[in-house]
């Protein structure tokens, strides 16, 4: 009777502990392109792909749409694009659970433009420098639209609001080299490469002036023997320097996250680590 008595109250108490809406959690999230989510073939083409690369049950994670209104928000101030319902494809899984660095997995079979390092040098741009996300599209797509579904997710997990002009300057980044790759015909890796070392000079050296910003794009481009064009630099230009100016929101973001970050994994409590404690001190009594 005293063991039934204490294994009661015991789970009382984890039933006390629990959240609302423990079903799911909060840092997996799921943002799917709304042409995507409104097709089930499409829907479970994406599912099987991050199940596949993440091992993750995805009946635990939160899910949102992204619609194309909400692309076109970034996108048409800075490509002039417009993007309709049915041409939202490429969807992101964020996993805030393995955050210990930054990784991208993109499916390379479906996403045509937007690279992996490319979508890291984004993220970083915006402050983000944990977690594991995964992309892919139903059918081939530039990926471009999966950026701001990948932010979103973040938001999501972390219910910390990402400041607009860094979405916009880290959504501008994308777009400026899906641009150009799709244009120029220039490798993706290296033109991610040459934004990186670019960017990095930029900052260390505070440059916020455009025509000394183009004058270290060109000394990069040269000593890379990358073959863009002179519109190219000067779209680089504009793209490395929005994200120059806006260090101050990246900053106080980034410091914000990385506090939530860290608190949550120096956290003492854990429901797998009470469930053990549970099964241990019932089996013991």
């Amino acid at each position: 009777m005293k063991k039934i008595t204490i294994a009661i109250l015991a789970l009382i108490i984890l039933g006390m502990l629990m959240p609302a809406g423990f079903s799911t959690d909060s840092n997996l999230v799921i943002t799917y392109g709304e042409t995507t989510n409104a097709n089930s073939n499409y829907k479970s083409d994406v599912d099987s792909f991050f199940v596949k690369q993440s091992n993750v049950d995805l009946n635990n994670v939160v899910t949102k749409v992204i619609t194309a209104n909400q692309v076109n928000q970034v996108s048409s101030g800075i490509t002039g694009k417009s993007y309709s319902s049915n041409q939202i494809l490429s969807s992101a899984f964020l996993d805030l659970n393995d955050n210990d660095n930054l990784e991208v997995t993109v499916d390379k079979s479906k996403i045509t433009t937007i690279t992996g390092d490319m979508y890291i040098s984004a993220l970083k741009s915006a402050g983000i420098t944990r977690g594991h996300v995964y992309v892919t599209s139903p059918v081939s797509a530039t990926g471009e639209s999966a950026l701001a579904g990948i932010m979103n997710a973040y938001e999501e997990a972390t219910n910390l609001e990402i400041p607009d002009n860094v979405k916009k300057a880290a959504s501008d980044e994308i777009y400026t080299q899906g641009e150009i790759v799709e244009n120029s015909g220039v490798d993706a890796n290296e033109l991610s490469a040459l934004v990186d070392q670019v960017k990095e000079e930029v900052a260390n050296d505070n440059v916020t002036d455009h025509d000394s910003i183009v004058n270290i794009i060109n000394n990069h481009v040269q000593n890379n023997n990358i073959n863009i064009t002179n519109t190219d630099i000067e779209n680089l230009a504009d793209s490395i320097e929005q994200v120059q100016n806006v260090q101050g929101d990246v900053n106080h973001y980034k410091s914000q996250l990385g506090s939530l970050l860290n608190s949550t994994s120096d956290s003492g409590f854990s429901l797998d680590g009470l469930l053990n404690w549970f099964k241990s001190f019932v089996n013991g009594i």
